[in-house]
Formats: structure tokens, sequence, C-alpha cells
């Protein structure tokens, strides 16, 4: 069943308190991300006995795993960083259009193992619509989105981060795992995830800011820039000539940023969440 959004009219930290009055605990999967840790922040201030679950593997970077630590350490989390073992999953490596199906697969069942808490994730409304299959797994496993539940979108979110005073994380970009950069028949690999992870933070340090993604895609390695980055297109192109000729990697070029662009194949239109 849906349930109903908690006091429509109420503002959107008011609407989050009531999702959460519901939980004695909870177990928040953390990925370092401004929703997770956004969640987890509130979650934890509100009274709500909380394990904080963060993941690592070779689709999550480093910084994030950084990010979680310490936060954590500043707000007294009880944390557990743990794999998941999606790896080991020849359905994940294969990245097949609905690769993060077999991610979030791998990572709540590994929850489920560490804690009887409810699984909560930092979804919000925004991410309805757009193509997310790990969404399908979470709603088998029947974890809870209280972000979608409390009708908060990502800017609803950032608002919140900043009540909260975590301004950098309120700033942070959207940075879906370093899979999401690889085109879809394109085995996973972690020494692409690892170059993808470095060539990302170089070009960031060049740029200054701005959405960013190096893909790996069928005709070789190819950069996404958003309007502010594109000015500094020629830098880009000539950092990345070089990091890929180190690499023994071809560079086919850059082009502009398009959200989910290493999708290829059907893909669903939407999603249908339990709770949400």
């Amino acid at each position: 069943m849906t349930e109903a959004a908690p006091h429509v009219g109420a503002p959107p930290a008011e609407r989050l308190a009531r999702v959460l009055d519901r939980f004695a605990g909870l177990a928040v999967a953390v990925s370092g991300g401004v929703d997770s840790l956004t969640l987890a922040s509130f979650a934890h201030r509100h009274g709500v006995t909380l394990t904080v679950i963060h993941a690592v593997s070779p689709a999550v970077p480093a910084e994030a795993t950084l990010r979680v630590r310490r936060l954590a350490a500043a707000q007294g989390w009880a944390l557990t960083v743990t794999g998941t073992g999606e790896f080991d999953d020849p359905r994940y490596r294969d990245n097949p259009v609905d690769r993060c199906y077999f991610c979030k697969t791998n990572l709540y069942d590994r929850i489920a193992g560490l804690t009887a808490q409810p699984i909560a994730s930092g979804a919000n409304l925004d991410d309805l619509g757009d193509y997310r299959p790990g969404l399908i797994a979470a709603a088998e496993r029947r974890v809870v989105h209280p972000f979608i539940e409390a009708g908060m979108t990502k800017s609803d979110v950032r608002t919140l981060a900043r009540a909260l005073g975590l301004d950098a994380v309120a700033e942070l970009p959207a940075q879906p795992c370093l899979a999401s950069r690889v085109e879809t028949g394109i085995a996973i690999d972690a020494g692409d995830l690892a170059f993808v992870e470095m060539a990302e933070r170089r070009l960031a340090d060049l740029t200054g800011g701005g959405t960013l993604r190096c893909r790996i895609t069928h005709q070789g390695v190819v950069v996404e820039l958003d309007g502010e980055a594109m000015g500094q297109a020629g830098a880009v192109e000539a950092l990345m000539a070089g990091l890929c000729a180190e690499a023994g990697r071809a560079y086919a070029g850059n082009r502009p940023y398009r959200r989910g662009a290493m999708f290829v194949g059907a893909k669903l239109v939407s999603t249908k969440v339990v709770g949400a």
C-alpha cells in the first residue's frame, strides 16, 4: 500500500519528521551524496535509533567514503562500512541496461544481513522521473524512502541540508556511482572505474566545477561537460588526450553533458515504488 503524504501543506522538514516518527530505528544506506547524508543527519538529530551503512567497492569514489567517515565521526553515528559483493555477481559485471537492479539487490541483501532494522534510502521525488531499476530491487525488499513519502524534491533536500548546517554537503553535485559512466554492454571493470575516478578528479581541478562525466563508450573515452565547463573544452581535450595516451586508451573527444547517456536499449518510463 502507498502511504498518504503526511500533512501535505506542512514544511518539508515537518513532513519528514512525521514520516520518521513511524520508525523506532532505521538502517540508512549512505552513499556519500547529498541525499543519503542529509537523511542520516536529520534522522539522527530527530532521535531515530540509527545504523548507518556505507558500502565500498570500485564503483564508489574514495572521496565519498572519506566524506561519510568524517561526518559519522562529527555527528556520532553508528557507522558500518561494508562491501556489497556486486563485483562477484556476473549479472552486474555484464552491465545490462538494468545493472543498477543487481547492484541494489546485492547492497540491500548485505544490509539485511547486518541489521534487523528497516532499510531506508535517500531517494527523492526527482528520482521517480528517471530510469532507476534499483528502485525495483528496493521495492522487492520493502526499503523505505522517507524523502519520497514526505514529498521532497532534490531542491528540498539541499535546502534541508543547509538548515542542518551541512553547507558543503548541500552543494555537492549529483554524483551517481562510477559504474554509471560505462556504456551498456561494456563489462564493468575495476580498472576502468579507477581511470574514470582519476580523470574526473583531474577534470574537476581543471574546470573548477560544473557537471562533468568521463564516459567509457564503445568508441572510446568521451568527456561530457555542462555549459559552464564547455568554456574550457580546449584545455579539457589537452588534459584527456594526455591521460588517455598514458593509459593506452582511445580518446573520442568531448560533447555536452546528457543525463543517462550510457544507457543503451529499452528503458522503463517510470518505476513503481512501494511507499512512494
